[in-house]
C-alpha cells in the first residue's frame, strides 16, 4: 500500500548571486543545485541577479550548504538580508573580478609579447606562463563544475582549447583566447548590471515622499507608507506619489513618463491620475487607489523584471557545440587508440600516435575564437556607426526579426509640436495677428503647445506685445490683457462656456481634430477671433526609415500612448498599421500576442519609460539615442544616432554577421572533418594537425575581419540590391 505524501506547498528561498551574467551561469547553478535532495524546483535569472530554490522544509539542504556550492561555481552569494550589496550593484567594471581578469591577462599578454621581442632566447615561455596565470580562475570555476558532475562547460572547453594550443605549441594563440574569452565574460556581466540598474531607475519616478491630508493637517510622509483610501496634496511641479483619484481641482498632467503622451492632459475632480506623472497647473486633492506596491511604476518594474528574466539569452553557440562535441573526440580518440591493435596488426605505438593526432585536429581553438570573433567584429562595426548592439546573443536575434513595433512619439515623430495651421475666422483680424495675439498670451508659459505657438512667431519674425494679467485657467487654458483686450486661448473641450459657434466652425473643428491635430483657440469676450493647430510631426528620415524595413521583408506597426484620432493620423501618412490610447502594459500585451501568434522574432522601438515594458518583452528591444535613460538600459540595442533609418542598419548587419559566422564553423569544422579522416587513415600525421588546427584558426580570425569593412547603404535597400558585399 503506498503512502501519501504531504502536499504542503514548498518554501521558496530567493537568494542574490553576484557574478552570474549569462546564460551558461544560469544552466551551470540550475544544473548543480536541482541533484540536491529535497530540491523541488531551481529557477536562475542573470537579468535580475537571482536565484529562486524551491523545496520542502523537511530534508531540504541549508542555506549554508547552498551558498556553498554557488561559491564553489564562482559566484558570491549577498547577504542575508537578500539585498544586493552595494558594490555588486554599482562597481566599475575594473573593480570586478572578471574585470580584474581582463586586466591581468591583457597586461599579462602585452608582457609577454615584449619579452619576446627583447629577449627571443625565452621562446614561448612568456606565453605560457600567461595562459596559465590567466587560466587559473577559470580553472577554478570548471573545476567547481566538474565536482557537481557538470564537466562539459564553457570553462572547461576554454581550458582544454588553451591547453591543447600550449600543448601544439601555439602559446602566444593560447593566451590571446583566454584574453578574449575574459573580456566576452566582462561585457556579458556588464549588460547585466545595466539591465538591473535600469530598474532602479524605473523606481524613481516616484517621489519619496507625499503629503498626506491628515484631518485638516498636512505633513510629509514616505510615498511607500501610502495605503488606498487616504488623501494627498498634489502641487503645482510635483510628481504624484500615487495611483489615485482626483476630489478637487483641474490642471493639466504631463503623462509622458507613463504613456509616452507628448501633449499633457486636463484632469478633473474623478478622473484617474498615475505615480509618476507630473501636475503642471493648479493643486490637486487626491485620494489614493493603490498601494506602493501596486501603482503604475510598480507594476512597470515587474513587467520589465519578469520579461527580462523569462527571455532567455540564446545559448552561446560553443557551449552548447561543447555538449556533444567534446565527449565524441574524446571517445573516438580512445576509440583509435585502443581498438586497432586489438583487432589488426598495428603497434600500440601506431594508434597512440594517431589518437593523439586526432586530438590535435580536435583542440577546439578554432571553433572557440571562430564565433565570438565575428560576433566581435560586427559589434565593433556596428559601434563605430552608431549602433549599440549589448551582446552577441542580441546581434544574432536582430537578422530574425520579422515584425518591429515602433512608438510613435520621439521615435517616429519628432517628439515635440509644431504650429501646422493659423487661421483666422474674422474680417477684422489676419492670420498673424491671430498669431501675435496668441503667442503674446502664451509668452511665459512652458506648456508644450504655447512654446511651439511662441516659436513659430519667433520663426516668422513677430515681435510680441506686452500681456497684462496673465492667468492660467486650470485645465482649460490661458488669458490675459493684450493691448486692452480681453483674450483667452481655449481647448475645444471648453469653448461651449464662453463661445456659441456656427456649424461649420465646429465643422472645421472637428476636422482639425480627426487629423491628429491639438487646437489653442482664441477668444475675445463671445467671439471667436481664430485658431492654431499644432501637431507632433514625423520625423525627415521616418518614411526612408520604414521603406528600408519593407526591403528587409520586415513588417512595421506602431504603438503609441497618444489619443487615438493623433495615431490613426500619422499612422496613415506613413503607411503602417497604428494602436493608439495604450499604457505600458498594453504595448507589452501586443508584443507578447504576436509572439504567441507566431509572427516570428519581434522586435520594439522605443525612446521612453512607457516604453520599457515592452523594450523588455520583446525578442529584441531598441532605443533610440535621444531617448531616456531607461529606455536605453532597458533595451537590447540602442540607435545612437538617432535615425529611424538605424533600424534597418541594425538588421542587416546581423544577418551580415550571422553570414560570416557561418563561414567560420564551416571552416573550423571543414577542415577538421577532412584531417579527422585522413589522421584515422594515417594518410596525414601530426604536424599535419598542428597546421590545420592554426591554418582553421588564421583563416577564421581573418574571415571574421572582414566584417569591420562592413558598409549599409539605404539607397541599396531601397531598391532591393543584395547588402554587406564586404561579409561572407
Amino acid at each position: 500500500m503506498k503512502t501519501s505524501t504531504p502536499t504542503t506547498a514548498p518554501t521558496t528561498l530567493t537568494l542574490r548571486v553576484e557574478g552570474m551574467d549569462c546564460g551558461g551561469c544560469e544552466r551551470k547553478v540550475v544544473s548543480a543545485l536541482e541533484r540536491l535532495e529535497g530540491i523541488e524546483e531551481v529557477t536562475a535569472s542573470s537579468v535580475t541577479g537571482s536565484v529562486k530554490i524551491h523545496h520542502h522544509d523537511h530534508g531540504a539542504p541549508s542555506r549554508k550548504t547552498i551558498e556553498g556550492i554557488l561559491n564553489e561555481l564562482g559566484y558570491q552569494v549577498a547577504s542575508h538580508d537578500g539585498q544586493t550589496r552595494a558594490s555588486g550593484a554599482s562597481s566599475s567594471w575594473w573593480q570586478t573580478a572578471k574585470g580584474r581578469l581582463v586586466i591581468i591577462t591583457g597586461n599579462l599578454l602585452i608582457v609577454a609579447f615584449a619579452l619576446r621581442l627583447a629577449w627571443p632566447a625565452l621562446g614561448n615561455m612568456p606565453f605560457i606562463l600567461a595562459t596559465l596565470v590567466g587560466l587559473i580562475p577559470i580553472a577554478q570555476s570548471a573545476w567547481g563544475a566538474l565536482k557537481m558532475r557538470n564537466p562539459f562547460t564553457i570553462e572547461m572547453l576554454m581550458c582544454i582549447a588553451a591547453l591543447g594550443a600550449l600543448a601544439i605549441n601555439a602559446a602566444a594563440e593560447a593566451a590571446m583566447v583566454v584574453f578574449l574569452f575574459a573580456v566576452g565574460e566582462l561585457l556579458e556581466g556588464v549588460a547585466a548590471s545595466r539591465a538591473r540598474r535600469s530598474i532602479s531607475a524605473l523606481a524613481n519616478l516616484t517621489p519619496s515622499t507625499a503629503r498626506l491630508m491628515d484631518n485638516g493637517q498636512l505633513r510629509d510622509v514616505s510615498a511607500e507608507s501610502l495605503k488606498p483610501g487616504q488623501r494627498v496634496l498634489v502641487r503645482p511641479g510635483d510628481r504624484v506619489p500615487c495611483d489615485g483619484r482626483i476630489l478637487v481641482g483641474t490642471s493639466d498632467i504631463d503623462e509622458s513618463p507613463v504613456n509616452g503622451e507628448s501633449i499633457p492632459r486636463s484632469r478633473a475632480p474623478g478622473d484617474d491620475i498615475f505615480a509618476g506623472t507630473v501636475n503642471l497647473d493648479a493643486a490637486l486633492e487626491v485620494e489614493v487607489t493603490r498601494g506602493a506596491d501596486d501603482n503604475t511604476i510598480a507594476r512597470v518594474i515587474r513587467l520589465v523584471e519578469e520579461a527580462q528574466a523569462a527571455k532567455a539569452p540564446i545559448a552561446r553557440f560553443i557551449d552548447r557545440f561543447a555538449y556533444y562535441y567534446m565527449p565524441a573526440v574524446v571517445l573516438l580518440a580512445l576509440l583509435m587508440a585502443i581498438v586497432p591493435p586489438l583487432v589488426s596488426t598495428m603497434a600500440w605505438s601506431e594508434s597512440i600516435y594517431r589518437a593523439l593526432a586526432l586530438l590535435l585536429i580536435a583542440c577546439p581553438c578554432a571553433l572557440v575564437i571562430s564565433t565570438p570573433a565575428a560576433i566581435a567584429a560586427g559589434l565593433s562595426a556596428g559601434a563605430r556607426r552608431g549602433l549599440l548592439i549589448k551582446g552577441g546573443a542580441v546581434l544574432e536575434q536582430l537578422g530574425k526579426l520579422r515584425l518591429v513595433a515602433l512608438d510613435k512619439t520621439g521615435t517616429l515623430t519628432a517628439g515635440t509640436p509644431r504650429v501646422t495651421d493659423v487661421e483666422s475666422w474674422i474680417a477684422e483680424e489676419d492670420d498673424n495677428s491671430v498669431l501675435r495675439l496668441a503667442a503674446a498670451i502664451e509668452r511665459d508659459s512652458s506648456h508644450p503647445i504655447a512654446t511651439a505657438i511662441v516659436e513659430h512667431a519667433r520663426q516668422s519674425g513677430i515681435n510680441l506685445p506686452t500681456v497684462t494679467g496673465s492667468r492660467a485657467l486650470a485645465g482649460r487654458g490661458v488669458s490675459g490683457q493684450v493691448e486692452g483686450r480681453e483674450l483667452s486661448l481655449m481647448t475645444p473641450r471648453h469653448l461651449h462656456e464662453k463661445v456659441i459657434l456656427e456649424e461649420s466652425l465646429s465643422a472645421r473643428i472637428v476636422a482639425l481634430e480627426e487629423a491628429g491635430k491639438s487646437l489653442a483657440l482664441l477668444v475675445e469676450g463671445e467671439r471667436l477671433l481664430g485658431l492654431i493647430a499644432v501637431r507632433d510631426e514625423p520625423r525627415e528620415d521616418a518614411i526612408e526609415g520604414l521603406a528600408a524595413l519593407s526591403r528587409l521583408g520586415v513588417q512595421a506597426v506602431m504603438l503609441s500612448g497618444d489619443n487615438a484620432r493623433t495615431v490613426a493620423a500619422t499612422g496613415g501618412r506613413l503607411g503602417i498599421e497604428a494602436y493608439g490610447e495604450l499604457m505600458p502594459e498594453d504595448k507589452a500585451a501586443y508584443v507578447r500576442d504576436w509572439q504567441a501568434a507566431g509572427r516570428g522574432p519581434i522586435g520594439k522601438v522605443g525612446d521612453g519609460i512607457n516604453d520599457a515594458p515592452a523594450l523588455a518583452a520583446a525578442d529584441v528591444g531598441i532605443a533610440m539615442g535621444g531617448g531616456t535613460d531607461v529606455a536605453l538600459e532597458t533595451a537590447d540595442a540602442a540607435l545612437l544616432k538617432n535615425r529611424v533609418t538605424g533600424i534597418a542598419e541594425l538588421i542587416d548587419l546581423s544577418r551580415a554577421t550571422l553570414r560570416n559566422v557561418k563561414t567560420n564553423v564551416v571552416l573550423a569544422l571543414g577542415l577538421k572533418a577532412i584531417f579527422l579522416v585522413t589522421t584515422a587513415l594515417g594518410i596525414t600525421g601530426m604536424w599535419i594537425a598542428v597546421m590545420a588546427d592554426t591554418g582553421a584558426t588564421v583563416l577564421v580570425t581573418l574571415n571574421a575581419m572582414r566584417l569591420l569593412g562592413y558598409r549599409f547603404s539605404s539607397s541599396t535597400a531601397l531598391t532591393g540590391l543584395p547588402q554587406g558585399k564586404t561579409t561572407s
